[in-house]
């Protein structure tokens, strides 16, 4: 066999084995999605199924480590549909992340008409990720449920029995 001959073949198994490795790197990667809707506190509160799609409200994910140290905090914005697509490499800083330790949550909406965070499905206080919702091949996928936000009329009142002025009556 001649040189270049040898050359050539050495070549070829190792671009094989560059590509093998680069689609490995491809899969080690999290998935999140979901949606963000508005919702018309005048339809009622039970009709949390009609919301309309909210384009560039902010939802982060944040993990933590064993430690419940942050190890690492990312965002998306939602497109034209209200939705979000985030994804995060499943190694951080030399760290494997646990997508158990890991938090989705609303952070603003750019609609003044539409940008009081509610709980439903939780938005506002925050959603730790459980079991995949979509494992094929290599994905890995969790898709959460819908977050609203509403509008400021809408906020929901305080209900704790205090009154600002340290009175304790309610009348």
């Amino acid at each position: 066999m001649g040189p270049l001959l040898r050359l050539t073949m050495a070549a070829s198994v190792l671009i094989g084995c560059i590509n093998i490795v680069a689609a490995t790197n491809e899969y080690d990667i999290i998935h999140i999605g979901g949606k963000v809707l508005c919702q018309d506190c005048t339809q009622g509160w039970n009709e949390w199924i009609n919301g309309k799609p909210l384009k560039d409200c902010k939802v982060s994910v944040t993990c933590l480590d064993e430690r419940s140290r942050v190890i690492h905090y990312t965002s998306d914005l939602t497109d034209e549909l209200g939705q979000f697509d985030i994804k995060m490499e499943k190694v951080m800083h030399g760290k494997n992340l646990n997508p158990k330790k890991c938090s989705v949550r609303l952070v603003s909406s750019p609609d003044p008409s539409c940008n009081t965070m509610t709980d439903f499905a939780g938005g506002r206080s925050g959603v730790q990720l459980r079991g995949p919702s979509l494992v094929y091949r290599d994905l890995v996928k969790y898709v959460l449920e819908p977050f609203y936000f509403t509008s400021p009329m809408c906020e929901e009142p305080d209900t704790d029995g205090s009154d600002d002025n340290g009175g304790g009556s309610n009348y």
